[in-house]
């Protein structure tokens, strides 16, 4: 964007999660010194000559970012920069970026930041934020040695065109780049920073008022209680099925034990010696559930941590980081899981299942992975990940990840098969003529209807923190639907498995699996509904980019899930 460098500053270094998710801090030329003033003190000055080619290039890239709204990140002590205006109703939002400028049209109408202040009114012209106000707060430690904590920082951007950039006194017109000039343009860079003490913010709950603005915790409330209703009503559903119905149908079987007609068997009594018979690709199926269990203790574990407040956004990254360690880290309960079910369906090919367990799910996230960050490296972006962290990746899959998937496959395979309580005849039974929705898909669609109506609005925000930057801080709701979801989907399933048993259709290995599974594809609907409506991103590699990274999370989901 070519705005002032810090000179010969070395760049902090980020974690594995912030590498990951691109990331990159670097250091800046505003210098600050503790309770000192400064107005107006000049950074450094961009001159752009708009007859030379690399210049002009330079600044229409500054234009175009204006047009689509670009936004500053800065940090001062861990903490946004935060940059806080009124909104209707009388509320304070603060946002935790800034825009780099904006643009008024032709016909004369502001958009995005160019609605604060009325000197911008030039039609078809950029006005860059080359000035900011910047207070700091802190808060004076008492009873200990003395000493001052950083509280909040705020800025104010503003608009100025120094007449003279060699000692600018910031005040005057606008700064105003004419989409049709030509010529030089000179842009100043210069700020003001204040030292205000706040004695009512504590340094622990520093972070309150920028969570504060975020006004989402009503609608959070409501789509608890929606997820609640479907929980309520599966739950009645199952019971009613486990205690009334089975409970019906077993005194029913008593009773015709006495009698002679008991030839007559129905529902899911003639099925009993078919029901056990191995899934076809059970393979495949075994692997599947292998990787799931190791993202559903991975996905619960994160959660949790993330609940007593160990990854709260002041943590770069620390989400992401852990994730990924406690990913690799289970290895073992995967490898475990696959081989049980494995020896379960009567497999004998155990030295495929365990590789296929530690490198089919695996290899595929990180080959996607790899291709999108070769799309990033070959755009030339600062989020593409340095060949060292993929190395490191790798040693971490290869040298942890499977080992432990082998110790864990060692012992599945070591335990005896899982016992069966009836016997599987010999020649499978013939499967009556299905009613529409005992049919595989019709079943397969709308189970997974159900726990996706318990997550689309946590879906909303979560998508919101990964794609428009903002902040997602309420893990506590997270995690209470997580169980919600798990529940509901373990119920859907059960319900769905009984009445398809009842019509004497007996393949429910990957039924089962996939009718709760099937949510992913709810989301991923989602996600493309979402990608049209709410976000505007142009051009090829972007658009990529996101169906890539979209794709993972489908993928992991629909293991969770399953």
């Amino acid at each position: 964007f070519d705005f002032c460098q810090a000179e010969g500053k070395k760049r902090p270094s980020e974690n594995l999660g912030q590498v990951l998710f691109g990331e990159r801090i670097e250091p800046s030329p505003y210098r600050f010194t503790f309770n000192k003033q400064e107005t107006c003190k000049s950074v450094c000055t961009k001159t752009y000559d708009t007859t030379k080619p690399e210049d002009k290039q330079k600044l229409d890239f500054l234009k175009k970012s204006m047009l689509l709204n670009y936004q500053h990140h800065w940090i001062v002590d861990n903490m946004p920069v935060t940059w806080c205006y009124d909104v209707e109703d009388g509320q304070r939002f603060c946002n935790p970026g800034f825009p780099i400028g904006c643009y008024i049209t032709e016909d004369g109408r502001p958009k995005d930041a160019c609605v604060i202040n009325s000197e911008f009114h030039e039609k078809d012209t950029f006005y860059i934020f080359n000035h900011v106000d910047i207070k700091i707060f802190y808060h004076v430690v008492e009873n200990e040695a003395l000493g001052a904590r950083l509280v909040a920082a705020k800025l104010e951007p503003k608009s100025y065109k120094h007449t003279h950039p060699d000692n600018p006194d910031c005040s005057g017109v606008p700064m105003d780049i004419s989409n049709k000039a030509s010529g030089e343009v000179k842009i100043a860079y210069t700020y003001s920073v204040s030292f205000h003490e706040e004695k009512s913010i504590r340094w622990a709950s520093r972070w309150d008022y920028i969570l504060e603005s975020m006004p989402h915790t009503h609608i959070q409330w409501f789509s608890i209680m929606n997820s609640l209703v479907i929980v309520l009503f599966l739950s009645g559903m199952v019971a009613m099925i486990m205690l009334r119905t089975l409970h019906k149908d077993i005194a029913r079987y008593n009773q015709m034990d006495s009698t002679e007609d008991a030839q007559e068997e129905f529902g899911w009594k003639l099925v009993h010696g078919d029901i056990f018979r191995p899934p076809r690709k059970g393979m495949l199926l075994s692997v599947f559930l292998g990787s799931g269990t190791q993202i559903l203790i991975m996905t619960f574990v994160t959660l949790f941590f993330a609940c007593l407040g160990f990854l709260s956004p002041a943590n770069r990254g620390a989400l992401m980081t852990c994730a990924v360690v406690l990913w690799v880290l289970l290895g073992t309960p995967a490898g475990y899981v696959a081989a049980r079910f494995y020896k379960s369906f009567g497999g004998e090919k155990w030295k495929t299942n365990v590789l296929l367990t530690s490198f089919l799910c695996p290899g595929i996230v990180f080959a996607d992975f790899f291709i999108m960050n070769l799309i990033l490296w070959g755009e030339g972006s600062s989020a593409a990940i340095p060949f060292g962290t993929l190395v490191a990746i790798l040693a971490l899959w290869f040298c942890i990840s499977v080992p432990l998937t082998f110790i864990g496959a060692y012992f599945g395979f070591k335990k005896n098969a899982i016992e069966h309580p009836v016997r599987t005849n010999q020649i499978p039974r013939q499967i009556p003529e299905q009613s529409f929705y005992t049919k595989p898909l019709p079943g397969i669609i709308m189970g997974g209807i159900l726990p996706f109506g318990c997550i689309f609005i946590q879906l909303f925000f979560i998508l919101n923190s990964i794609w428009s930057h903002q902040m997602y801080y309420m893990f506590g709701f997270l995690f209470l639907v997580f169980i919600i979801l798990v529940i509901t989907c373990s119920e859907a399933t059960i319900l769905l498995c009984y009445f398809h048993l009842c019509a004497e259709d007996y393949h429910w290995q990957w039924r089962s699996f996939l009718t709760s599974g099937f949510t992913a594809v709810y989301f991923l609907i989602y996600a493309i509904h979402y990608f049209f409506s709410k976000l505007q991103i142009t051009g090829t590699a972007s658009t990529i980019l996101y169906f890539g990274y979209t794709m993972i999370m489908v993928l992991i989901f629909f293991l969770f899930t399953g």
